[in-house]
This record gives C-alpha cells, structure tokens and sequence, in this order.
C-alpha cells in the first residue's frame, strides 16, 4: 500500500480522504490557499503546503504547483477528492509523467467521459439508451438554436464539459433560446474553461438516478447500486438517498447493468459515477459519467458498509476490487443532505460569513456528519458554501426519514444564513414522504417550503425569558441563579421588561417574580414560567405545566431560538432599530451577495423597460442577474465587468418612469 499520498483537495473532502488514509497508516499531505491557512483539512494532515493565494485559479486549480508539492514531500499519489482537478486528464496525464499515482481512472477513461458529447457518441455505440438531442461539435448559435427547436420545447442546454449544474439552463420557449445558450456559454467558460454546450429534449417530471461503478485493473467491473439525487434547486443536489425507492427491480436491473457497459466501454479503473436521466415509468436515460468520487457517495457507504475510498486507494495501489458482485448486498436505508450556507428564502443567494455558532448532532451507527468546518470558520466567497452533509441509515427508508428529521433538529447554525429548516420541511413534505421524486420536487412544494413557520406565543416567551435569565446570571456571576438576591426577597416582587424584535416587530415581554417563579406577560396573556439554564447554549423552561429543553445561541445582535430543525432569531432593539432596518431608496440597486460582475447590458441614460436585464454577477460559481424593476432610466452604472462587488454596493442607479396620471 501507499506509504503517503498528497490530497489536492481542502473541505470535507480532503477531511474524508484522511479519515480513511490515516486508518490504512497512510501519511497524508495537504494543500492550502490564503483562505483555507488555518482550516481543519490542513491541521489534520501529517503535512501541509501552501500552494497560492485564495481564488481557486491561483491555488487549487495549479496543477504545476500540486504536482511540484507531491515530488518535494515524497508523496507516491494524489487523491483529486471532487471539484478542481479530479476530471482534468491534463492534469492526471501530468502526475504520471512524474511518476506518481493519480487516484482516479486512466487518462484515456477521463478523455471520453470528460465531455459529454463524446461521452453520448460512445455510449450509443455501447448500446446503453440516451436522450433526444443533438450532441454534435457544431456551437454556432443559430444553428444550435435551429437544433432545438427542432427537439422541442423545453430543451435543456448542458455544458459538455460541466457538472453540479454548471452551465446548464432550462429554455421553455424559443425566444428565450439565445439569452439563454449565451448565459450557460459564459457558466462553462467560467468554471470549466470549455464553453461547448450540448442541446437535448428535457423530460417532464424527471428523476435523476446514478449508479455507483467500480472497476480495477484486473478487468473486474461492479456497480454498488444506485442513488437518487432527484431533490435539486439550481441543478444542484440539495438531498440524495439509496437506494432509490419506489422502483421496478426490472428497471434497476437494466440500469445498473448499463452502468457496467459504460464503464467496460472505456476501460475504467477506480471509482465512477453513470448518472440517468428517468421517467416517472422508470424508463431511463444515459445523462453522463463523473469521472470521480461523488458528493453523495456516503449514502453508497451507508447502505452497503465499503469504504469507498478505500476501494479507491487499494484499487489504485493496483489490487483488485476488495469485493465481486454477488458479495454485495443492500442493508437499509440511507438520506444525506448538504448544509449550505445559503438563504433558501433568497433565491438561494450564498451566505457569506464567520459562524458564530456550530453544533452537530451527535454520531453514531445511525447519524454520521462529513465536515471541514468549525465553529469560528468563515465562509467566504471563493470557494463552494457548504457547511457540511448529514447522512442517515435507517433499517429502512421510513426509518431513515425519521432519524433525517431528529438529526437536523439537533443540528444548529448561527451567525449566517442556512438551509437547515428548508431542509427540515422538505423530509416533512408530502411528496419527500411519499417518495414521488423529481426534479420539480421543490418548485411543486414550493407553497410548504417557502411560507414562514408560525411561532407559538410560548416560544416568544421562551426566548425572553432565556434572555432574561442570562441578564440575571451575568449580574450574580459568583452566585448560582436560583441564589440570586433580587429574586427571592421575601414579600418583595421583583418586576423586568424584555424588549426584542422578531421578523421586524417589536415585542415586550414583562416578569414578575412569585413565590413559584414568575409571570409573563405578552400580548395581554399571562404565562406562569420557570426555570434555568443548563449551559451556555441550552435551557429547561416550564410554561405553564409542558416543561421542555431548548437550545439557543446568543451574540451582539440577539437570541436565536433552535427548535424542531427551525431556527427562530430574535434580534436586540437598538435606539436606531427602525432607521437601520428602513428599506433603502428603490432607485439604488445593490448587489444581493459579494461576486463578480460578469454583464454590464446598460449605461448612463439608458432607458430600460421592466424586466430587463442591467447586469449579471458571478458567485459561487453561480450567475445572478439584476433586473430593472419596473420601466425607467439608468442615470449612472457605477461597475464594469471583472470588478468585484460586495454585499450592498450600489450597481446602478435607477430612476422609475413617471406614471401617467389619468
């Protein structure tokens, strides 16, 4: 086995390929930009090299520079993890020139799979069933545009060298078509220096279903069954569970199998992924293989006990495959879902922040949390906003629903946005819990998973009486809480007001002491309350005769709340509370998250009807574009294309046209 392997990655993923190396007795190197100088991946490593500043051009994506890291420490391979490198044949091409194992398939595999049209063209040839489309090297735009509305609409337009739903746009209309192919073209540039594109027939209420492939050097070929990622916002995997429910066994079969036929097709050594495109008849459709370890692929772990990366370090050491088919079986049920840093309520905006506050569930046998986050680390604009994934095993899938449900209770983010309770009502929503899965998942829920929790008046007496506890505790220090001297002053009543805002409202809640403990007032109710905190970040409060355990988090702006995997934030009314808050003028449009500017479609005086695009930026790999909001004039643009923009700055300054009056 190899005595040390360098990992070209960072994040999570760079966690997990130490997880398992250091259990082989592996030495492990890391790499590092600016950004990442102090994260977890680097302090868990043997090793560390720094390789370049914080943008993933000038460090993780330098291939020289990781390659150079590798000979100077001695490393025998390189681990890609995902992302960045781990589907670049230049780059695998490069580390066998030098000698050294790239953890991955062979140059040749990466090659036809690498693009997907090449990849379509081979698989037809292999015999395993592909969508509608046209997938030929011509990228002119009318002609692609003649091409699709030939198929019909709706197309989608995919990037042939993309993935994570990068470069891909769904056109519902002809008229759309080119400011569409446009957009998607300036995606794929951006993020995979390629901006070919493939034209294909989208299929209503599709599943997207993947089959997990190995193959070794020895010409064995398995595949460890089956994962459906049907769950997406953005074409992006938001919750991903195996095996795939509600399935014909017919229909997986023939999946799975051609599965094996791709990847026998090319040759394929390591770990691989054969994704599908699926009719609600389970009818499915080659889509693309990742030439990689997947996001997902703990729900794989979960359900079949294999340590994927483990099959990847042996099968690359040149062992065969650890087992054969008829060795593997299905044990259960497994979900995992992605924490971002994101605001769901926001379009999904980034989040971009230090976080104040992290807590994970606690792990077992049923619960398990990839990370490379801390509490304290901060999210920045460089790199995915993932926070972490949570993934369950349940005996089966109603089982691992519950234990999705229990987990993201426990789980609790402060300090930015999160997905944590959207994720929290997608398990709850009719169709997650009846598993009718497709990718319209969350726009056909979107009236459950968008609309705000209602909060009980208790719990708004709860928060206050955290808060007001934590004031009593802070001004007896040296004492124990229930030994504080105001309180408990016999025939004396001791009186306080607690003033928070929560969704922009003001609320007052007053407590009086008795000799039970005390009584709060809100809303012209009353609520006999009592008492203690426990720890820093959790409290027993009784209301009236339901005691309960809440957690919460405290900092400089407020209380959050953490309850049943929703998060209720109370914020601290300052003297200027209302003017802070004030809406700003609607003639100033500023930028809804740091980015790039990548559009800049108007100038000064420039009249613009509503709807129309001013700009576009670039975050997270993810274009955004500003609209005018209704009619009117452009009086200045204060960015060009290149410029990076903060959260807030101005872009442009807008002026509404005057209305007729009648």
């Amino acid at each position: 086995m190899f005595e040390k392997i360098l990992i070209a990655n960072r994040g999570e993923i760079a966690c997990r390929v130490i997880r398992t190396a250091k259990k082989l007795g592996i030495a492990t190197v890391a790499v590092y930009s600016d950004a990442d100088a102090n994260a977890q991946h680097v302090k868990l490593a043997d090793e560390a090299l720094y390789i370049g500043q914080s943008p993933a051009t000038q460090s993780y994506l330098q291939a020289d520079r990781i390659i150079q890291a590798a000979i100077d420490t001695g490393s025998q391979a390189i681990h890609p993890g995902y992302g960045f490198l781990s589907e670049n044949d230049q780059f695998a091409l490069a580390c066998q020139q030098h000698n050294i194992c790239f953890i991955g398939p062979p140059v040749d595999a990466i090659l036809a799979m690498g693009l997907k049209a090449t990849s379509k063209a081979l698989m037809e040839k292999a015999g395993v069933p592909l969508t509608p489309g046209y997938h030929g090297t011509n990228q002119d735009a009318e002609f692609l545009k003649q091409q699709a509305d030939q198929i019909g609409y709706p197309v989608l337009i995919k990037a042939s060298a993309g993935g994570g739903g990068k470069g891909m746009s769904l056109v519902e209309r002809s008229e759309d078509f080119l400011h569409a192919l446009a957009s998607c073209k300036r995606e794929a540039k951006s993020s995979f220096g390629n901006d070919d594109v493939l034209i294909e027939r989208y299929v209503i209420q599709p599943r997207h279903i993947e089959v997990q492939v190995f193959g070794d050097t020895h010409g064995n070929y398995v595949h460890l069954f089956e994962r459906d990622c049907s769950v997406q916002r953005r074409h992006q995997k938001v919750l991903e569970e195996a095996p795939a429910p509600q399935m014909q066994s017919e229909k997986l079969d023939a999946m799975r199998q051609a599965a094996i036929d791709a990847a026998r097709a090319v040759d394929y050594v390591g770990a691989g992924t054969v994704e599908f495109i699926v009719e609600q008849d389970g009818t499915a459709y080659f889509m693309e293989m990742n030439t990689r370890l997947q996001v997902e692929h703990p729900v794989t772990e979960m359900i079949t006990g294999e340590d994927l990366v483990e099959w990847q370090l042996r099968v690359a050491y040149g062992e065969p495959l650890p087992k054969l088919q008829n060795e593997l079986q299905i044990h259960g049920h497994a979900l995992e879902a992605r924490i971002y840093a994101e605001e769901p309520e926001k379009g999904f905006l980034p989040a971009i922040g230090k976080i104040d506050y992290l807590h994970y569930p606690t792990q077992n046998q049923y619960v398990r949390v990839d990370s490379g986050i801390v509490e304290g680390d901060e999210i920045t604009t460089y790199y995915d906003p993932m926070i972490a994934k949570l993934i369950v095993w349940g005996k089966n899938r109603e089982a691992a629903l519950i234990q999705m449900q229990h987990a993201l209770s426990q789980f609790h983010v402060d300090g930015l946005g999160n997905n944590i309770a959207f994720l929290e009502k997608i398990v709850r929503s009719d169709s997650f819990k009846q598993a009718k899965l497709d990718t319209n998942l969350i726009q056909r829920e979107q009236n459950f998973l968008f609309s705000p929790e209602d909060i009980k008046p208790e719990l708004v007496v709860a928060a206050a009486f955290i808060e007001f506890l934590s004031k009593l505790n802070n001004s007896s220090s040296q004492k124990q809480l229930w030994q504080a001297q105001p309180l408990w002053r016999l025939n004396i009543s001791y009186q306080h007001s607690i003033k928070l805002n929560y969704l922009n409202q003001n609320i007052q809640i007053k407590f009086a002491s008795n000799e039970h403990g005390f009584t709060a007032e809100y809303n012209g109710q009353s609520y006999p309350i009592s008492g203690q905190l426990i720890d820093a970040h959790t409290a027993s409060v009784q209301i009236g005769a339901t005691q309960q355990k809440l957690s919460f988090n405290q900092s400089q702006q407020g209380i959050t709340l953490f309850q049943n995997g929703q998060s209720y934030k109370f914020a601290y009314i300052r003297q200027d509370f209302n003017q802070a808050d004030s809406q700003a003028d609607e003639g100033h449009l500023k930028a809804p998250m740091p980015g790039v500017v990548t559009q800049v479609l108007v100038s000064a005086n420039h009249s613009v009807k509503k709807d129309d695009i001013l700009m576009t930026l670039e975050a997270m790999k993810m274009e955004y574009t500003i609209r005018a909001p209704k009619d009117g004039l452009i009086v200045d643009s204060y960015f060009q294309v290149g410029d990076q923009v903060k959260a807030g700055d101005e872009l442009v300054e807008f002026q509404p046209a005057q209305e007729e009056v009648a």
